[in-house]
């Protein structure tokens, strides 16, 4: 059985259902983009956020990927970087608990947070304090870290830290691991287009991006955007929303309706198609039923607060997962 390594920042998610977008403007925040704050920042949108219902679950995108792929029975480990704190302490039980291999470095410094401001329509909004989860650094990065993996996932918010992510990669590569990678944000993409670029022609096997994510790499619409990624990488996944995703490999392309769903909150939605994509891989099902469980996964992850289902809610789940396992 093939097993995976993911490696981003180990964040604990504050979710907070928004009664109108107001705050968003507040706080400067765009709607539906990831914006990295400061301290001060984050402990006025946290005094501001005082009185509201809040729910607190570990995140982070290539850990709500990592949980996902572990709960579908692949091996999974995680790298990233915690605080000696509340927050560290539960990000590392959530993982260790999770049957998940924690490959945790440990900072003097907070652990890192994202406050998740979720509106009516289900779009989610982040205000990310990296805290200790940015001072994850190349040193911290060793060969021992990959033996005995086959796939390592990098979520795109680690981009950012240029050094980091050659470093990981190249050990990656030298150990013959396909490498895959989460666009994560347009934002994010757009500050670092070239830097990405490189990458996936040069280092990256897989690529996933939603539309925003796509247009921001290529300039292009969805399907263009996904030939142009496959051009430089073994296999592209564009992801568009409720009209489903496109993926190619090679000369194969794929159209996958998304299953019906209500819409209450889109966080991990990308996260948690990545983890049914790669569990297939993992598992060598076909491109088209990789693509049928990331499909089935996200379209169910956001009729859910959260990046993440209960345990109830894998248990409901299961029988239509195995489904489309049986056609492998």
């Amino acid at each position: 059985m093939k097993k995976i390594l993911g490696m981003g920042n180990a964040l604990v998610d504050i979710l907070i259902e928004l009664e109108h977008d107001n705050l968003l403007t507040t706080f400067q925040l765009p709607k539906g983009s990831m914006q990295l704050i400061d301290h001060p920042q984050a402990l006025t949108i946290d005094k501001y956020t005082s009185e509201l219902p809040k729910t607190l679950a570990t995140g982070g995108s290539a850990s709500n990927t990592i949980h996902g792929i572990r709960k579908l029975g692949t091996s999974a480990g995680f790298i990233g970087k915690v605080g000696k704190d509340e927050k560290g302490k539960l990000f590392y039980n959530d993982i260790q608990n999770s049957g998940i291999k924690p490959l945790l470095i440990d900072s003097n410094s907070m652990t890192g947070f994202a406050t998740a401001f979720v509106s009516k329509d289900g779009e989610r909004t982040f205000a990310t304090f990296l805290g200790a989860a940015a001072e994850l650094t190349p040193d911290d990065i060793t060969p021992e870290l990959f033996n005995g993996y086959d796939i390592f996932h990098i979520e795109g918010y680690l981009v950012q830290n240029h050094d980091l992510i050659t470093k990981a990669i190249r050990l990656a590569k030298e150990k013959k691991i396909m490498v895959s990678l989460d666009l994560a944000s347009y934002n994010v993409v757009e500050d670092n287009l070239d830097f990405l670029q490189h990458l996936v022609r040069n280092q990256v096997d897989i690529v996933f991006a939603n539309e925003e994510e796509a247009k921001a790499f290529t300039g292009k619409k969805p399907v263009e955007a996904l030939q142009a990624i496959s051009s430089m990488c073994e296999i592209a996944v564009v992801k568009i929303g409720a009209k489903g995703s496109l993926i190619q490999k090679g000369e194969h392309s794929y159209r996958l309706e998304a299953y019906p769903a209500t819409r209450r909150d889109t966080t991990g939605a990308g996260d948690i198609y990545a983890s049914g994509f790669l569990h297939g891989l993992a598992k060598n099902y076909s491109i088209e039923t990789c693509g049928k469980l990331g499909s089935f996964l996200s379209s169910n992850i956001i009729s859910v607060i959260g990046p993440k289902f209960s345990d109830k809610e894998w248990e409901n789940l299961s029988s239509d997962i195995r489904n489309i396992e049986s056609k492998g």
